[in-house]
């Protein structure tokens, strides 16, 4: 099982910006395939970005303002956040997947919240 803990977040106005963290256990974490999901009151939880060997995906509904990067050699996970709007409030989840089989683990969670 991985053992995800998150940092970051907190509240900002539309416009803002914050940084998530997440570390990740795991000797092999350098070839994991690793995410931000997000899950506002009432709405599904969504994939916000992914990063594996390949490269980076993100949701349309951030693209251009959030960036995810890793750092293989502290186990940690980033997610930067630009431009942030009122929509982008959530509850905000470090997932990993140590096959890449799409089946995440997922961290506590870290509240985001941005005020118009």
């Amino acid at each position: 099982q991985v053992q995800l803990v998150e940092s970051g977040g907190g509240s900002v106005q539309a416009g803002g910006s914050l940084g998530l963290s997440c570390e990740a256990s795991g000797s092999t974490y350098s070839s994991y395939c690793m995410g931000w999901f997000r899950q506002a009151p009432g709405k599904e939880r969504e994939g916000v970005a992914i990063i594996d060997s390949d490269g980076t995906y993100y949701a349309d509904s951030v693209k251009g303002r959030f960036t995810i990067s890793k750092d293989n050699a502290k186990n940690t996970l980033y997610l930067q956040m630009n431009s942030l709007k009122p929509e982008d409030t959530a509850m905000y989840y470090c997932a990993a997947d140590p096959d890449c089989s799409g089946q995440y683990f997922l961290g506590q969670g870290t509240q985001v919240t941005v005020s118009s």
